[in-house]
This record gives structure tokens, sequence and C-alpha cells, in this order.
């Protein structure tokens, strides 16, 4: 293969023909994020403020491909296993992106083959996370020291998807800043869309994103792979604060993710009322029981709490009650108890 340029030999999957090309400019999409844009946040978030795209939760490839006795004859799930529940998804939320992880060529091939049977639009590889346990699988934010192997793992995922659009989430480098090494080597890859967030592994998430990095990353872009998407992630506010962004960098959407957290109604910009917030957190509350209540801890609701329950009178006692319940129906009730008192 001497000679021959790296996009000849993984194949161009860019833009054409997919979804990504249909967008409008800029667009503003949701970010995967874990055990916060489960099936049941992401069907209230598509109801009440659907983004231009949305991803699901990062889901193992490894363990995906374990799970595909799983799936029934039309490719949905037909039992509770904890990571096919992780890809459930309702036609409302279209286009939605399978994001997945591994280091292992192979079982990404066949993952990316599971998420096209399964009927996604597309397949994102994530090569950010800095969790230590996706760390030390060679996975997440690890790929970044490992390039070659990043390029055959977005080589299987390609070959597996098919049709489908392949893209990746990454970070701007690993200890330090790596844009002119790492990233000519993702856009050499025919990707559709990269998502790069403006922090290094190292940061994580404790320093302000540095938005001049995804600036960077478009002028690569510009130069060497002027179909691939740039999508900007890190510190996005809000809509308005995303065009800010957009403006200032040239990128051609904004990922936005904790900027969800209690406000389903982020993409749409509407401001609800206190009713219309705590009634929207109940039906979340339901939809989080009856589509994952086999599989994840109720727990995992608190979180949601914190954000819903919040800036008016009697919101720390309430989210004091809320903390107490056990079940979605004791929520409704409390809800219901206190929406009487104003």
């Amino acid at each position: 293969m001497v000679g021959i340029p790296i996009v000849a030999v993984l194949g161009y999957n860019a833009t054409v023909n997919s979804f990504w090309s249909k967008l409008p400019k800029p667009f503003f999409v949701l970010a995967p994020l874990a055990n916060v844009t489960d099936a049941a946040f992401r069907r209230v978030i598509a109801k009440y403020g659907k983004p231009d795209v949305m991803w699901t939760e990062f889901v193992s490839a490894d363990g995906l491909f374990m799970a595909k006795n799983y799936l029934g004859e039309d490719g949905k799930p037909k039992s509770s296993h904890p990571l096919l529940k992780d890809f459930l998804y309702t036609e409302a939320e279209r286009p939605i992106v399978a994001q997945l992880f591994t280091s292992r060529p192979e079982m990404m091939e066949k993952a990316a083959a599971l998420a096209r049977e399964m009927g996604f639009d597309g397949v994102d590889i994530n090569m950010g996370c800095p969790d230590k346990t996706i760390e030390k699988q060679g996975a997440g934010a690890a790929m970044i020291k490992d390039p070659v192997r990043a390029l055959e793992v977005i080589a299987a995922a390609k070959q597996g998807a098919g049709s489908l659009p392949v893209s990746v989430k990454t970070r701007v480098g690993y200890n330090r800043i790596e844009l002119e090494t790492w990233l000519p080597k993702l856009l050499s890859s025919g990707i559709a869309a990269l998502t790069v967030h403006a922090r290094t592994r190292k940061e994580m998430s404790l320093v302000p994103a540095r938005w001049e990095h995804v600036a960077e990353a478009v002028k690569l872009r510009d130069e060497l792979a002027p179909s691939t998407l740039i999508i900007g992630n890190g510190d996005a506010l809000s809509i308005a604060d995303a065009h800010t962004k957009v403006e200032a960098t040239g990128a051609d959407g904004v990922m936005l993710g904790r900027a969800i957290f209690g406000n389903p109604w982020l993409f749409s910009e509407m401001i609800p009322t206190l009713q219309e917030k705590l009634n929207v957190m109940v039906e979340h509350t339901k939809l989080f029981e009856e589509l994952l209540g086999d599989t994840k801890s109720f727990a995992i609701m608190k979180k949601h709490y914190k954000a819903y329950v919040n800036g008016f009178d009697g919101a720390k006692e309430l989210r004091m009650e809320l903390m107490e319940a056990k079940d979605a129906a004791e929520i409704a009730e409390k809800i219901q108890a206190f929406l009487k008192t104003i």
C-alpha cells in the first residue's frame, strides 16, 4: 500500500448521501452523556425540544456484540439486556447516532454492523472519554495515544456500518494540545463528522473549554478534508451561546451536553412555567421506570431532580423530599402536593 493515501485505503464515507448532508448550518446536537441521555430522557427531549441530531449513551462494542442474541427479528431488543436498553430509540429521535467504544477493530466492525441492523442513522466512535476503566481497555481518550489503532478502529467501523456514515468524538490532545498531529490522522480517514471537545484528556472538565482550538480544527479540516463536518463541544450554555461560538470558530455545529440537565426545552429555547417543568419531570420519571426500571437504578433519576428542582421558593425542601422517593408514583404524589401549595 506504499504511496496510497489513507483515504483511499479506508474508503471515503463523508457527508454525501447521508443525513449529515441535509442538516441546516449551523446545527445543534445532543451530546452522549452516560446515565443521563438514556432512552427515557431522549424521548422527553425529542418531545419538548428536539436537537438536529441525537446521540445514544456510549456503549461498549465488545459487550454489545455479545448481547446480539437478545435482539428480535425486527432488530429491536426482545428482552432486558442493559446494553441493548441503552440503544432503545423512537422514530421521533431521528436522526439518531449510535455511539460505540472499543480498541478492538474486529469488535467495532461487528458492533457497527449491529447498529446498522438496528436501524440507526449513523455510528460514532468515542475517542475522548477520560474514564480510567475505558482507558484501560485502550479505548476512549486512550485512542489519542495510539493513532494507528484509532485508524484501524475507524476502518472497521466503516466496514461494519456499510452505507451508514461514521463519525468520531475526541479531544484536542491527551496531556497537551496535539491538534497538528492527532486531528490530521482522523481527518484522513474520511469520517463524516468530527466532534472536537476543546480540552485535553488531562484537563477533564476542570478548566474552561478553549474554543480557539475548535477554530484551529476547522482550519485543518478546510485544508485536509473539506467534506468532514466539524462540531465544537465544551461549555456551550445555550443555543444563543452556541451561535456565538459558531460565529467565532467557523464550526459547522455545536454539541451541547450539561446544559440539557433539567431543561429538555434547551433546543427549542422555550421557557417553561414551574408547573410545566415539574410535570415534565414526573413524565420523565415515569418513562425511566417504564423503559429502564428493570436494568437501571432509580437513584439515577436523582441527578435530574437536582436540576429540575431549583431556583424557586421551596425548591430545597422539595428536592429533599424527592431524594427519599422510591418510585415514580411517589414522585408524582409529592409533585402534585407541592403544586397545590403555589
